[in-house]
């Protein structure tokens, strides 16, 4: 064990998000992503930031992979779950974003992970398959899974995410809400 570690270095450019964002108005989520996919619209900084690949974009279905290497490590010596969680968490938002019309958004409000086997360098590209199970109104819940080149199974994810118009106005309060001071239940 080197009590010296040599020094490492990355560096990485990114795109200014605000015309993805701009878009959001104008096209359907599966319209951006598409958009994303082709180069015509910025790809978003935090997929530049982990080296996270959209490759396949269809309604209620998105692929992205990722390359392990060494800055995604924990102290242990493998990827850091964070980094699989960010994985599972663009490719679960992408499919349900891909069933949204023109002017809506979405956040996650919950995500759940389970890692099944350790990612290491040496575990090669892995995919992170998103499938959107349910989009309504005001909610949408969705499922990922990521392998390794050979198919087996490294985690298992599940997401909910909020619905909401792109414009950051919040669904209107029934009556009983504003009565009671609730928010609307998603």
């Amino acid at each position: 064990m080197s009590t010296h570690p040599i020094p490492q270095h990355r560096a990485y450019t990114w795109q200014d998000p605000r015309p993805t964002a701009e878009a959001i108005g104008q096209m359907s989520g599966l319209e951006v992503l598409q958009g994303i996919g082709k180069g015509t619209l910025p790809t978003p900084p935090a997929l530049d930031t982990l080296a996270i690949d959209p490759v396949e974009v269809g309604p209620g279905r998105t692929v992205f992979e990722l390359t392990p290497a060494g800055w995604h490590y924990n102290a242990l010596g493998t990827v850091h779950g964070g980094v699989l969680a960010t994985l599972a968490d663009n490719a679960m938002g992408a499919s349900v974003y891909s069933q949204l019309p023109a002017g809506t958004g979405y956040t996650t409000q919950g995500l759940n992970i389970t890692f099944l086997r350790p990612v290491t360098v040496d575990t090669g590209r892995i995919r992170c398959e998103g499938t959107a199970v349910h989009v309504g109104r005001r909610s949408a819940y969705a499922t990922a899974t990521v392998t390794d080149p050979t198919g087996r199974l490294l985690a298992h994810a599940t997401t909910t995410c909020l619905i909401f118009p792109a414009d950051g106005r919040q669904p209107a309060r029934t009556r009983e809400q504003a009565a009671q001071g609730t928010s609307p239940t998603v």
